[in-house]
């Protein structure tokens, strides 16, 4: 492995870090694919995490906010596919309840210490039969197992590791997530897990992961639509050993970039596994009046089904790029956009440029694209991703019910 410097991170191949377990397996929630598993440290962990904003929460992402907003602290989780147990009612709450009981039970610790995860069918109750006779099954493993339990159309896990030094001592961040489709976060139906072994205290934890997931996970979007689901929750054991992350100090620094690296990767590998996707498409935006501009004029441009389809047939019409740009409630100078697609410049001071449409069609039959807007209207840029609009996503989603 690389010798590290407390100024950088490593990405490493899949690993847990110091007193983290999972596993995941089959139980009959889905035909055949792994459904149920587990993610839990041998210690409490501080933890943080952010939430769908739909109404609708469901009943596991509201156990589990609850959980951790009350003193910032989590041991384990519980993780299901195939049934999302939302608009469930009271049974649904009663049953997400009841899945924290038991795996208190088997990890013999409080159940203010459990949180809830499910994804999938909205609607239907979870089978708590099935459930029960599942989690003794549950072994506590160092493989990814758990990283594919929690799939529904998804093509395959989002997984990342990372390591750094943190005043000398060696911390491992490690993350995976599901998502594929009804994905634009405030949350999205994409859940995002990321443990590590640093110090660190629950609330700077919290304050991290919420200010790096409003430039990552909320800057996805396949499809526009927000699920009941959606959360991302940090553990942090503190095995590591290092001096307790302080901001302001060196180490502070070094977290938070390996943090926010590891969600912009789990970030962008969910958009690139957009449901029917062939394309990852990337938005840059400079010189925006605000942050909050660039964003949005990023997000509003990968969010587009006008783009999302021309970039699915290949097509350079640069026309739907200024005109979703101008449907923002972002402060622009409409004489001074500039559009590029894959570095070849297609518009400048608002106006079309002279470029090979055949070289531009050419770049985008590539898996990933990237649109560059500059605004020229200030000091500020914003980022976001997205994936292309196929006809097999249409397909996929006549028939997500069955």
């Amino acid at each position: 492995m690389p010798v590290l410097t407390s100024t950088k991170f490593q990405k490493v191949a899949f690993q847990w870090p110091a007193g983290f377990y999972s596993d995941g397996i089959h139980i009959g929630l889905r035909k055949a694919k792994p459904d149920f598993g587990w993610l839990f440290s041998k210690v409490p962990a501080a933890a943080a995490g952010t939430y769908t904003t739909n109404q609708f929460q469901a009943a596991p992402t509201k156990l589990t906010k609850t959980m951790i907003n009350q003193n910032h602290q989590l041991q384990g989780l519980l993780l299901n596919s195939a049934i999302a147990n939302s608009c469930t009612g009271q049974q649904g709450w009663d049953n997400a309840l009841q899945e924290q009981r038991w795996l208190a039970n088997k990890l013999a610790v409080d159940p203010s210490l459990i949180g809830v995860a499910s994804t999938g069918l909205i609607g239907a109750q979870l089978p708590m039969a099935l459930i029960k006779n599942g989690l003794p099954q549950l072994t506590p493993t160092k493989s990814d197992a758990v990283t594919y339990a929690v799939l529904t159309t998804d093509k395959h896990p989002k997984t990342i590791s990372v390591q750094c030094e943190l005043s000398g001592q060696l911390v491992t961040i490690t993350g995976f997530a599901k998502g594929s489709g009804m994905i634009h976060p405030k949350m999205a139906t994409m859940l995002g897990f990321v443990t590590t072994d640093a110090q660190i205290d629950g609330e700077v934890l919290q304050e991290l992961l919420s200010e790096n997931v409003d430039s990552t996970f909320n800057q996805i979007t396949v499809d526009g639509d927000t699920s009941t689901n959606d959360m991302v929750v940090t553990m942090a054991n503190g095995l590591a050993d290092n001096p307790t992350v302080m901001p302001g100090t060196s180490d502070y620094e070094v977290f938070n970039q390996a943090l926010h690296y590891v969600l912009g990767q789990l970030a962008k590998q969910i958009a690139a596994d957009g449901e029917g996707a062939t394309k990852l498409v990337e938005c840059n935006v400079a010189h925006a009046a605000t942050a909050l501009d660039g964003q949005q004029v990023a997000k509003a441009i990968v969010g587009s089904n006008l783009v999302k389809a021309a970039i699915f047939g290949e097509d350079p019409n640069w026309g739907r790029i200024i005109s979703t740009i101008g449907a923002t409630d972002a402060d622009i100078d409409i004489n001074q956009v500039d559009i590029a697609m894959n570095g070849m410049p297609l518009v400048a001071a608002s106006l079309a440029l002279p470029f090979d449409e055949a070289a531009v069609k050419t770049s985008l039959k590539q898996a990933q694209i990237m649109i560059d807007v500059d605004l020229h209207h200030g000091t500020a840029h914003g980022q976001a991703w997205g994936c292309d609009l196929t006809y097999n996503y249409v397909k996929i989603n006549a028939s997500y019910h069955t």
